[in-house]
């Protein structure tokens, strides 16, 4: 499903700012100034929290960016990461207060992820993006750490096209993000190192072009 895109806030995060605006009205109108410094406050947490900026996508083909703000975790192997097996696996924990939508870590198909199973049962949960390159290169975006209960929203339906760094979810405060890669390609941070969402380069899949193009605003 796309979603209308603006500059400033993620869409669904649209009706709570209109609420805090309301709220702040109020208060000027009926309540001591100190309402309307809390009402204040609270439009600036929603705003801080739902923002979703256009961001700069490196044209490198077939590299990986970073789905989301935050700072790597670990990196490490998994035996059944991809459908093909082992895979490296980026975990990253996902700033509050950065982008509130998760970027698509490749250019390729959307894939069923329920069409993946280890030994008669499916792999991954429903909060998780299978991408599949043109080359046949797979990579999967995973959430973990709900807070509330709320699961992200994808944005995105099986077998539509996704572009590197293209808006694809909603994070809704999940706390972690797995990237998962082909155990042949090449992973490009360490733990402890900050990334940003559609602009920093994590890793490469094994066809990666090495001819980089210039730089386009999403």
């Amino acid at each position: 499903m796309r979603v209308r895109r603006n500059s400033f806030v993620a869409q669904e995060g649209i009706p709570f700012l209109l609420a805090a605006v309301i709220a702040i009205a109020v208060a000027v109108r009926f309540f001591n100034p100190w309402f309307t410094v809390a009402a204040g406050c609270l439009l600036l947490l929603l705003y801080l929290l739902f923002r979703d900026p256009d961001r700069a996508i490196p044209g490198v083909a077939l590299g990986v960016v970073s789905p989301v703000d935050g700072r790597i975790l670990s990196v490490d192997q998994v035996e059944h990461g991809l459908p093909q097996g082992k895979a490296h696996r980026i975990r990253i924990r996902i700033d509050s207060f950065g982008a509130y939508t998760a970027r698509a870590p490749v250019e390729g198909r959307v894939r069923d992820l329920s069409s993946m199973t280890v030994d008669g049962t499916t792999a991954f949960k429903s909060n998780a993006l299978w991408v599949q390159t043109d080359e046949g290169d797979d990579v999967i975006l995973q959430f973990n750490g709900h807070r509330f209960g709320l699961v992200p929203r994808s944005q995105r339906v099986y077998g539509e096209r996704v572009g590197q760094g293209e808006r694809c979810a909603y994070l809704r405060l999940t706390r972690i993000a797995e990237v998962h890669l082909p155990i042949a390609g090449q992973v490009l941070v360490q733990p402890g190192q900050i990334v940003v969402a559609g602009t920093d380069l994590i890793g490469k899949v094994p066809h990666l072009e090495c001819n980089a193009l210039p730089a386009v605003a999403d």
